[in-house]
């Protein structure tokens, strides 16, 4: 499976927003990414301005419009600030261009060799669910910061980094009825298989409930779990998101880090609000999962959840939306040997998610 579509990892996750400048501004001083390069019309790009953020393994371009008539405004005015580009970094992106296009994948660029003096990158995509691509990027033969037409940011003096390492997981919602035509997309496309399945008896409350499955590239370097909403007495979370962003795409991005209570510490400093639990949660999770590193004091007062499975135990904690619409938001994970998603969890984050909900009018 990974030998026939092998993939390195997360090349960059692209987003395509109103205000670049502003948003990569949020990311720096916010959840402390290092603005590393840049291209616009001092660079001479004139209908587009990119900002390159970095934090260890994660990398984010933030790219705005400059003018009103493009695909990249028809797409901020429909959707939000949203992700268009879940890229991945490959050995051969004309390879896993003409793989990816043979097996059913629908072609939006292709393959297209960019150089400078710092060699050069290839990159290709194909189009995901919604308006959402997975490009396919090349960059062996590159020295540079991130792609040729791209100037290095030396220094960066607002950002100070969280912690945050790599990219655990990045989850997609869709529409009723899409979950499994879209899993067996990824299954015919890529290779991908499943490695987790949540009915709507795993993940749901007295009100709301969602379906997801879990697919992934075998090896564990890409997992993509793919929500749908199920029947309930009220709106959903995912029903929310789909109305909001009108359409499917990435609801949230699950980042790494090897101290979760320092990163949440920091993050909370620096203003990121946090989906609160349930005062009787820490409780039953104490007894749930037992004996952990951290100190279960601490865990309590920065609102992080704990889970257990065969292989281990996880810690996770989940922002409230980083948009005015509801719809980005992301996950911070740690994992001590745990490969799931924390199904423990999902009653007391679902209660919270409500509570948000709620207080939006939109439950």
């Amino acid at each position: 499976m990974t030998d026939a579509f092998p993939i390195k990892g997360y090349d960059a996750i692209e987003f395509w927003v109103g205000n670049a400048k502003q948003a990569a501004h949020y990311y720096r001083s916010a959840f402390g990414f290092r603005l590393t390069a840049y291209a616009g019309p001092e660079t001479g790009v004139r209908d587009r301005a990119s900002y390159v953020l970095e934090q260890r393994g994660i990398r984010f371009v933030l790219t705005t419009a400059l003018t009103p008539i493009s695909e990249i405004s028809s797409h901020v005015a429909l959707h939000g600030d949203g992700v268009r580009d879940v890229a991945f970094t490959v050995p051969d992106a004309e390879e896993a261009f003409r793989s990816a296009v043979e097996h059913g994948a629908v072609a939006v660029l292709e393959p297209n060799v960019l150089e400078d003096e710092h060699g050069k990158v290839v990159k290709a995509s194909v189009r995901a669910y919604g308006d959402t691509l997975h490009s396919f990027v090349s960059r062996a033969e590159y020295s540079g910061a991130y792609l040729p037409g791209f100037e290095t940011v030396e220094h960066d003096p607002i950002a100070t980094p969280v912690g945050l390492s790599s990219i655990d997981h990045v989850v997609t919602n869709v529409a009723l009825g899409d979950m499994d035509r879209t899993a067996r997309y990824y299954a015919e496309v890529f290779g991908f298989s499943q490695f987790r399945h949540f009915s709507d008896e795993d993940i749901s409350t007295e009100y709301t409930a969602l379906m997801s499955k879990v697919i992934w590239d075998g090896v564990g370097r890409i997992k993509l779990p793919i929500n749908e909403p199920a029947e309930g007495k009220k709106k959903s979370q995912i029903e929310e998101y789909l109305d909001a962003y009108r359409g499917p795409g990435v609801q949230h991005m699950a980042l790494s880090t090897g101290d979760i209570v320092a990163t949440v510490r920091q993050l909370r400093a620096n203003g990121v609000n946090f989906l609160e639990v349930p005062g009787t949660y820490y409780e039953e999770a104490r007894e749930r999962v037992g004996d952990v590193d951290e100190s279960w004091d601490e865990l309590q007062e920065q609102g992080i959840l704990v889970d257990r499975d065969d292989e281990g135990y996880l810690l996770q904690i989940f922002t409230e939306p980083v948009e005015d619409r509801p719809t980005v938001f992301y996950e911070i994970i740690q994992r001590h040997g745990a490969t799931g998603f924390g199904v423990g969890n999902f009653k007391a984050l679902f209660i919270s998610i409500e509570r948000a909900q709620e207080r939006r009018g939109n439950l």
